[in-house]
């Protein structure tokens, strides 16, 4: 397998990625989702632990499921601790088999840990009053807690724009270029938008194979406003990076196409980023994305967010040239 190398190596070519990032296999450096395939390990895990980071960025379904199992848990640890105090400490507590002394523990405990106290089961006597209090106490601050938690998770700025499924090499005045389409999928306001495309592939530097990291140039990376699907360009002209680099040397030496989004969200007031990245195999050579927006009768325009990856072949100019290495070397 063949593969490329560097003239130089460029430090400010860097962009805080890692020149020296090999490629360990066919993973992406960034996921889909934005995420960073990246495992952190050599510490102890507490040490690298954020609760409060982990609650708020997690998924809502393993968010609830969390607060049930912990809501689930208390209340069985302190109906263990009635149980063992003795149900009879418990005014109001009508029960002969077990069954029905635990059941009668654990709603009381479920109406003291979230301060409802119904009034039918009170608490008699020292022991059984400290374990009400103790319960109270862990309640109010629990529920704060979660309060607080699920606010920051409604109230954490996030934009939800959707990628084109794959990235085309399409005709471009007299040459090609790369395309990706973008677009917003909410109806919130999006201003000031920038779009950073950083081009990684493998290379070898002093007979080691390493990482690259390069920003391809926009034919325009800015705009003020987002209202419609936005197809973003980059020339591959003679300055491009991947200029005469075909389908089969971006696999040689495993491409990435990185994308950050940067806007300001109107509804927030507050800045939000968008990070997704595009492999090699995901790249359509000859294609043209089809507009999937129109015009009513009432004059509104109408955005079809389900056709956002549809794209037409198209013939591809002849003239392309073949790439231009200084030097190839044999990567196994």
């Amino acid at each position: 397998m063949k593969n490329f190398t560097s003239k130089v190596h460029q430090p400010e070519n860097d962009l805080g990625l890692g020149n020296k990032v090999t490629n360990e296999g066919p993973n992406r450096f960034i996921n889909k989702d934005g995420s960073f395939n990246i495992t952190r390990k050599g510490l102890n895990n507490l040490k690298t632990l954020n609760i409060y980071h982990e609650l708020i960025t997690m998924s809502w379904l393993k968010f609830s499921f969390i607060a049930l199992v912990y809501y689930l848990i208390m209340n069985i640890i302190f109906t263990t601790m009635y149980l063992i105090t003795g149900v009879h400490h418990l005014s109001g507590v009508v029960a002969n088999t077990f069954s029905e002394r635990f059941y009668e523990a654990f709603f009381f405990s479920a109406q003291t840990l979230t301060t409802v106290g119904y009034g039918r089961i009170s608490p008699e006597g020292l022991p059984a009053n400290i374990i009400a209090a103790l319960e109270s106490l862990i309640g109010v601050l629990a529920f704060a807690i979660a309060t607080g938690i699920c606010y920051g998770r409604f109230a954490k700025p996030n934009a939800k724009i959707q990628f084109s499924k794959n990235i085309i090499i399409a005709p471009y005045q007299d040459i090609t270029s790369l395309q990706f389409k973008i677009c917003n999928l909410r109806d919130n306001q999006l201003i000031d938008i920038e779009v950073m495309v950083t081009y990684s592939y493998l290379t070898n530097i002093n007979g080691k194979v390493l990482r690259k990291y390069v920003s391809l140039p926009l034919e325009r990376d800015k705009v003020n406003f987002f209202p419609l699907p936005w197809v973003l360009v980059h020339p591959i002209n003679e300055d491009s990076p991947i200029w005469g680099v075909d389908a089969q040397t971006l696999t040689t030496i495993d491409a990435e196409f990185m994308v950050l989004i940067k806007a300001f969200d109107d509804t927030f007031a507050q800045n939000v980023h968008v990070r997704s990245s595009y492999k090699h195999h995901e790249i359509v050579y000859g294609g043209r994305f089809k507009t999937n927006y129109d015009t009513v009768a009432n004059g509104k325009i109408v955005i079809e967010l389900n056709k956002i990856d549809a794209y037409e072949i198209v013939p591809l100019a002849s003239n392309i040239p073949e790439p231009e290495l200084e030097e190839v070397v044999e990567n196994s």
